[in-house]
């Protein structure tokens, strides 16, 4: 019974870090574009670029 005067109180303030993270991502956008990383791995740019080093003919 002695620990839950532990855990308890250390509980309320893990419960509240989280709360305050999860706010602040909500705040500072986080959350506002979910699909777009997502597309952009499918639609890059597949054309071939000259590279600078390469010899010319």
């Amino acid at each position: 019974m002695d620990i839950l005067i532990l855990l308890i109180p250390l509980s309320l303030v893990l419960v509240g870090v989280i709360a305050w993270v999860l706010l602040w991502a909500a705040k500072n956008g986080q959350f506002d574009d979910l699909e777009g990383p997502g597309h952009s791995i499918i639609m890059d740019d597949d054309t071939p670029h000259d590279r600078d080093d390469a010899p010319k003919t």
